[in-house]
């Protein structure tokens, strides 16, 4: 039995189990839900039928660096990017107008630029104790959608979001209600449908990447499959930007990223290539499995590529792949046993 890049993946992630990394992926193909449950971990999914919520405007403790201030000013930055997502490219007014309206949302709720409004007083075994404020201080997205049908200029943004307060996407309007405390955790988010999938990749990614900047010595692997959703035209910079960052310092933290895609167009088609590039060059280990003639000529155009590599790649068998490990190139061949692949499939 010879194998590619989804038996690939799962092998990472059941050896990567045995030496007991934490791990967090997104699922946007239901893909992962068997080695999530042979292997104990934690399934969440988003969508019309489950009862799984998470509330885009939380602000967590961990989502800024150490020697950072500004929890507000971090998340109004990737709100700005999420709300491109839902609204498209916006002009300088519309996000000025946008920014104002967040920041309003968050001031109803006592939140402010000042990092100390993030806190509050709860009384813990009766004795009055300041903690970081939860989901349920926070705004969600019915208080943004009612502060924006004040105005003219923000109507069609008032539109557009309708179906996340009304309608096939109210599941978004909703208080956080899961805990993440498991070593492994699958973000099955198929049920969002092709259209929707980006923004149940990119509110799993952030809270992910709150959870990995937590504690920097438990070694922690995040995956990003079907990765071009969120660097690629159907994304936007903010979104991007935000990926690529993830890509770029996850190692401090004590953690790998892993980026998988079998739409390499797709991956450099955001800004002439740059995200997608900017991840090639920062990936340690790059991956290839067989490809047609017109993706390797797209590859070729953002890695260097020999001619003798690109008939390798094209000739690859399943179960065959060429590794970049620094400046060597590797040609690998995927074994599991038999254990293994009962456990994956």
């Amino acid at each position: 039995m010879e194998h590619g890049k989804s038996f690939y993946t799962k092998l990472l992630i059941l050896r990567n189990s045995l030496l007991g990394i934490e791990q967090y992926i997104i699922d946007p193909e239901r893909e992962y839900i068997n080695i999530c449950n042979n292997l104990g971990g934690t399934l969440f999914q988003i969508g019309p039928t489950s009862n799984t919520y998470i509330n885009i405007f939380d602000i967590r403790k961990e989502s800024t660096e150490d020697t950072e201030k500004g929890y507000l000013a971090t998340k109004i930055g990737k709100l700005i990017g999420f709300f491109n997502l839902i609204f498209g490219e916006m002009n300088e007014e519309e996000k000025a107008i946008l920014e104002s309206k967040l920041i309003e949302c968050y001031k109803n709720k006592g939140i402010t630029f000042e990092d100390e409004s993030l806190y509050k007083i709860k009384i813990i075994n009766g004795n009055p104790t300041t903690v970081f404020k939860e989901s349920q201080d926070m705004p969600i997205l019915e208080d943004l959608y009612n502060i924006l049908g004040y105005e003219d200029k923000t109507k069609i943004f008032k539109i557009k979001l309708i179906p996340f307060i009304e309608g096939s996407l109210k599941f978004f309007n909703n208080y956080t209600n899961i805990e993440i405390n498991n070593k492994l955790i699958v973000a099955d988010i198929y049920e969002l449908g092709e259209e929707n999938i980006k923004y149940g990749m990119y509110i799993f990614t952030e809270l992910f990447w709150d959870k990995i900047k937590n504690n920097r010595k438990t070694k922690k692997a995040i995956y990003l499959d079907e990765i071009w959703r969120l660097i690629g035209v159907t994304s936007n910079k903010y979104v991007a930007q935000f990926i690529y960052k993830i890509f770029k310092t996850i190692r401090k933290y004590g953690g790998s990223a892993v980026a998988i895609t079998q739409d390499i167009s797709d991956l450099f088609s955001l800004e002439n290539g740059t995200y997608g590039k900017s991840l090639l060059n920062n990936s340690s280990i790059k991956t290839f499995f067989s490809l047609e003639e017109e993706n390797i000529k797209i590859l070729s155009e953002y890695s260097n590529l020999s001619e003798k590599e690109k008939i390798e790649i094209k000739t690859l068998k399943r179960g065959e792949c060429l590794m970049f490990v620094g400046d060597e190139h590797i040609l690998t061949k995927i074994e599991a046993d038999d254990y293994e692949k009962n456990i994956i499939t």
